[in-house]
């Protein structure tokens, strides 16, 4: 089970990678694949009750079952690569309904798999040795997930590809797969296949690796797994297109956009001796080139990226340029210098990471390293003639957020709409202003008049929403108005998924014992302590992915300890004494993380978030012991108690991911999930058997 967790954890996380990659995913398809994993690897713990008797209960039969997971892994992320553009048109974006049941139908072999294998891990430890503890089990797989977190945060994600990663966490199951098939007699030759099989799929993974990233349209001219996602090049002729976990970042051909981004704000300056790009367009440096600045500083989040952007001619070197690779918002708070513009090139805040680029507090801070005079611009989706309700409020969000720091906010519809905030008057007239500082821009010069008119800035100003509400990095309504619009865009909602989930969710709930209730919650209150940790270390502290890992191995580490003690106090005979003191505990935790929240968490250090992760996580594992104890011990309860902890890991992933933190943000979030602890709370004392 050790080496279960470890391969499992390694292979969901590579499989989330390769998911962001072919679905341009957000926070919400994350949660839909958290979900899924863990709904399912429940469903499958409920399935193994079929499986309780001494006769499926043998090693040998574990074996190939262990063997099986093995095989399966390269196959889960090849499908995922290669079936996308098989069903849906490629280059297409996909809606919620089809990617929801994407994600369903390629994870359900694996999870269901997975989730099938604990509990008979249990049974055949117990067929060997009749008086073993099922929470054995527990800590093991726990051990192995921190284990794999662990190892594929700090050691495979940057140094080797996603199926060599798969066939260095299998490599343990496929020789214990081995062992255990080999065990019995009748099982021996079907191991001895069985392992040259898994081999074989593992190793035919990573020799066609390059073949499957293909698209078909171009040649791929670059691959690279980073730190911070994939990094593709892929060459159409003359034309050298990079992309970032699938989503195009660099092009050789995009001097409309280049232009816009550079000329819009710089021009507005009498001199612009020191600029900040937070990321970049292609060719957008040849255009800062013209206003011969004394400094220039690149912010690039991942060292790749740019590497391959000068690489490949997307990027070009100029003098007084200075790449820093780091997060732009971590990079503002500690330099000192002070800048005549800050313009930053990031895609739309569809994702909490960007959205920590058009909060209030980024806007506070990017002024205070403005020079007086100095301008920040940044852009969202274009503007045509009419504009949908989630984009009207989404423009007129960013507006609101902006004027908060800055005295005058123009807003000017050109490709994109971009936003030029500044405490001196704007001037619209940008070709005006270029030609009086001896400037020239092909696209400008020659569409400007005939795109960015006027009678369209007015008629823009005019649509946006006076009293639109702000934007903040504990209250990301950004996100909420991203996500109406991913639905709004495909005449889809979510609606009838969550109340699909919500009625499962209430049938599954009334079967289980008062027991396997908290255990349900528990799992529910972990997961989304752990999404609320996530989100709230990216808003303060940036996305630092070593950092993101060790938020993960916390929780995971947490739980084996925690798992211990809950085993020596399941034979005190206070079982339920024990559910109602964590549950107690977990309530007191939450309560504390939404104050910090309230008061001042962007103050805490780091560390704080890794203990709070370690201790909630303390409490959640202390339970499992003791829930499977009062289920009675057997086989089915096992089994039970596994699928209880798995399905409100699930509910809790997708509650706090996709609904809470975005909707309601981090203390509303964090206040909510004290609410469910607090009701199975009152539900553990009521009088009656547990």
């Amino acid at each position: 089970m050790v080496a279960t967790g470890l391969a499992s954890v390694v292979t969901q996380l590579s499989l989330i990678r390769e998911f962001l990659a072919a679905f341009h995913g957000n926070e919400f398809v994350i949660a839909l694949i958290l979900c899924a994993w863990l709904l399912l690897g429940g469903i499958g713990a409920w399935c193994a009750r079929a499986a309780a008797g001494p006769e499926t209960a043998g090693a040998g039969r574990l074996g190939l079952l262990l063997l099986a997971l093995a095989g399966a892994a390269p196959v889960l992320l090849l499908a995922v690569r290669s079936l996308r553009d098989v069903f849906f048109i490629r280059g297409t974006s996909v809606g919620f309904a089809p990617t929801a049941s994407f994600i369903g139908f390629a994870l359900a072999p694996y999870c269901l798999l997975v989730g099938f294998l604990i509990p008979n891990s249990v049974f055949a430890l117990r067929n060997a040795r009749a008086a073993s503890p099922g929470a054995h089990v527990y800590l093991a797989d726990t051990l192995g997930g921190a284990a794999g977190g662990a190892l594929f945060s700090f050691a495979l994600v940057d140094r080797v590809s996603p199926l060599q990663a798969l066939l260095l966490a299998n490599l343990p199951l496929l020789a214990l797969g081995g062992y255990l098939g080999s065990a019995g007699r009748r099982c021996r030759p079907a191991a001895l296949l069985a392992v040259a099989g898994a081999l074989a799929l593992l190793v035919a993974g990573v020799l066609g690796e390059r073949r499957s990233l293909a698209t078909g349209v171009g040649e791929l001219a670059h691959y690279e797994e980073s730190r911070h996602g994939r990094i593709t090049v892929f060459k159409d002729r003359e034309q050298y297109t990079l992309f970032a976990d699938g989503t195009p970042a660099l092009s050789n051909e995009n001097p409309a956009v280049a232009e816009e981004a550079i000329h819009f704000p710089l021009a507005q300056l009498e001199r612009a001796d020191a600029i900040l790009l937070v990321a970049a367009v292609g060719g957008m440096l040849d255009e800062v080139e013209k206003y011969r600045p004394a400094h220039v500083d690149y912010v690039e989040l991942d060292p790749a990226l740019s590497a391959a952007g000068f690489s490949y001619g997307l990027l070009r070197s100029i003098p007084g340029l200075t790449l820093v690779n780091d997060d732009a918002r971590r990079w503002l708070q500690r330099t000192s210098r002070v800048y005549d513009a800050i313009i930053v090139n990031l895609p739309e805040p569809e994702t909490f990471q960007a959205n920590r680029f058009f909060t209030e507090r980024f806007f506070a801070l990017a002024k205070s390293r403005l020079a007086p005079g100095g301008i920040l611009s940044f852009s969202a989706a274009g503007f045509d003639s009419y504009l949908a309700e989630p984009q009207r409020l989404k423009l007129s969000m960013l507006r609101a957020t902006a004027a908060r720091q800055f005295a005058n906010v123009l807003l000017l519809p050109g490709q994109r709409t971009v936003f030029l905030c500044r405490d001196l008057p704007l001037d619209p007239d940008i070709p005006a202003r270029l030609r009086a500082l001896g400037i020239a821009a092909d696209f400008i010069g020659a569409y400007y008049d005939g795109d960015v008119t006027p009678e369209r800035i007015v008629q823009l100003q005019s649509l946006l929403i006076a009293k639109a509400p702000e934007n903040r990095d504990e209250s990301p309504r950004l996100m909420r108005v991203m996500f109406s619009q991913w639905f709004a865009k495909f005449g889809s909602s979510p609606t009838w998924f969550a109340a699909v989930l919500g009625v499962l969710a209430a049938l599954y709930l009334v079967r289980l014992r008062r027991a396997e209730v908290a255990l349900f919650t528990t799992g529910a209150v972990a997961m989304g302590a752990e999404i609320l940790v996530i989100f709230a270390f990216q808003s303060y502290f940036g996305y630092i992915y070593r950092q993101i890992g060790l938020i993960v191995t916390a929780f995971l580490a947490g739980l084996l300890p925690g798992a211990w003690l809950g085993m020596r106090l399941s034979l005190s005979g206070r079982g339920r004494r024990v559910l109602i003191a964590t549950d107690g505990a977990q309530v007191m935790l939450l309560g504390g993380f939404a104050a910090a929240v309230q008061f001042g968490g962007d103050r805490l250090p780091a560390v704080a978030f890794l203990v709070f992760g370690f201790v909630v996580s303390f409490a959640c594992g202390v339970q499992f012991p003791v829930a499977l104890r009062l289920g009675g011990g057997g086989n089915a309860a096992a089994a039970r108690v596994f699928s209880a902890d798995l399905v409100g890991a699930a509910c809790g992933t997708l509650l706090a991911s996709a609904v809470l933190i975005p909707w309601l943000g981090l203390l509303p979030a964090a206040l909510c999930l004290t609410g469910v602890k607090v009701a199975d709370l009152v539900l553990m004392a009521l009088p009656g058997d547990a």
